[in-house]
This record gives structure tokens, sequence and C-alpha cells, in this order.
């Protein structure tokens, strides 16, 4: 089972770092899946795994002058009260409706990666104040 985990993660990793996308478009699905959690707890999962992944990036990002730091506060001050907001919710929602709910975000997700035109992306890295 860590194996699976291990190779979950390497792969959600190399595509969201390939197109762009988070990786619990594939982490979520291949813990449902390839390892058997159920829904809630394999996005459960999903969103605890970005927590040592943003820690580490915003202050990557800090070195670089990209960070605002009012603005991330912000973020995090108010997903506080919204995740404890959300684990009500799925908690009284059936978890056949949350699993289609997160297919159609991923297809949603996916349309959005087919109408993208690569050429406007930033070429460059851009800094952002």
């Amino acid at each position: 089972m860590i194996l699976g985990a291990i190779a979950i993660g390497f792969v959600a990793g190399m595509i969201a770092g390939l197109f762009g996308v988070g990786g619990g478009v594939v982490f979520v699905p291949g813990l449902v899946i390839l390892l058997g959690l159920n829904q809630v707890d394999a996005e459960a999962t999903s969103l605890l795994a970005i927590v040592p992944v943003a820690i580490v990036g915003a202050h990557r990002q800090s070195g670089y002058g990209n960070l605002r730091l009012r603005d991330g506060l912000a973020v995090g001050a108010l997903a506080v009260p919204f995740a404890a907001l959300g684990v009500v919710i799925v908690n009284v929602v059936p978890e056949r409706a949350i699993e289609l709910a997160f297919a159609a975000l991923i297809v949603y997700v996916a349309i959005g990666l087919l109408r993208a035109n690569p050429t406007d992306r930033p070429t460059s890295r851009a800094r952002v104040r």
C-alpha cells in the first residue's frame, strides 16, 4: 500500500508539473481506484498533502520576491473556517454526490486544459508584488 501511495504521488506530481494542474486531479482518483479509499478520505488526504507543499513553495517564492504575505495570510485565515464548513457539508451530503461533483470538476479542468492556448502563457517569470 505504501509503494502504491508513493507511485500515485509521483505520477500526480509529474502530471501537475507538466500540465499545470493540481495534483489532486490524479491523486484523488488514484487513491480511490488503486488504494480503495472512499471519496471523502481521498479528498481529505489530497488536501492534507497540499499543506507541506504550500509551505515549502511559499518559502521558496518569498526568496524570489514573489510572495504577497498579506494576501497569503488572508487566504490561510479564511481556509480554517471554510474547511470546517466543508467538513459539515461532506458529512451531510451523500458520498455519491461528492463523487459526481468531483467528476464534474475533473471534466471542467480537462476542458480548460484543452481550450487553453499555449501562446497565451507568459514566457518569462513575471514578478508579482
